[in-house]
């Protein structure tokens, strides 16, 4: 089957693995820049300024409901405002191929039946009739309908991903990870048994 040049990008990118691999790859970006941006020291979990004052706590559900109602909201409740264009730059890719996809089947099915059902001596507003064969055509139909259908399913992924983002900063925005976090190998030297002479070793010590 021949398709125009102009969509040769087109399909490549809207491949099941490019697009998916690549809002998964966002996804786990923000996750790690999330870890990284936490300080040592943060507000603690409970902040009482004094007995007669109301304890602040921040909310994992509030920022969970918020990013349910409005993408990008959870996000804000959590101050992580640098977010919210990216949330929205997800949705716009999704809604850009969406709307590409849409049109594409569109063409394709209205040509099909006009050419296999239609009356043929009315003419219609469409280069691929006289382009293409109807066996061209099905499959063409097929095609973008297969990837106007993926491309929804990746919008809902993505509206997901914004869900569990928020939840997860939300989850961590009272807590601390510190920065010396690590593993060290250390040798070791064992005179604990004199008469057995020397035992070289390593530990193995946890920083956090």
């Amino acid at each position: 089957m021949q398709y125009k040049p102009a969509f040769k990008v087109f399909l490549q990118m809207m491949s099941g693995k490019c697009l998916a691999g690549t809002l998964i790859f966002i996804f786990f970006v923000l996750s790690s820049l999330q870890l990284s941006a936490q300080q040592k020291d943060s507000i603690p979990n409970k902040i009482t300024e004094s007995a007669d004052t109301a304890t602040y706590k921040h909310s994992p559900q509030k920022a969970t409901l918020y990013s349910m109602v409005l993408p990008g909201l959870g996000q804000a409740y959590n101050k992580k405002y640098w977010k919210i264009p990216v949330v929205y730059a997800g949705f716009g890719v999704l809604g850009y191929f969406a709307i590409m996809n849409g049109n594409e089947y569109r063409k394709y099915r209205q040509a099909y039946d006009y050419v296999t059902q239609g009356d043929q001596s009315i003419p219609i507003d469409n280069e691929y009739v006289d382009k293409y064969a109807p066996e061209q055509l099905a499959q063409g139909r097929d095609y973008y309908r297969r990837n106007l259908e993926f491309t929804y399913i990746l919008t809902g992924f993505w509206y997901i991903l914004n869900v569990v983002d928020a939840a997860v900063d939300a989850h961590l925005y009272n807590y601390s990870i510190d920065d010396d976090l690590g593993i060290r190998l250390k040798p070791v030297a064992d005179y604990a048994n004199l008469g057995s002479g020397f035992h070289p070793g390593i530990t193995l010590n946890f920083r956090f």
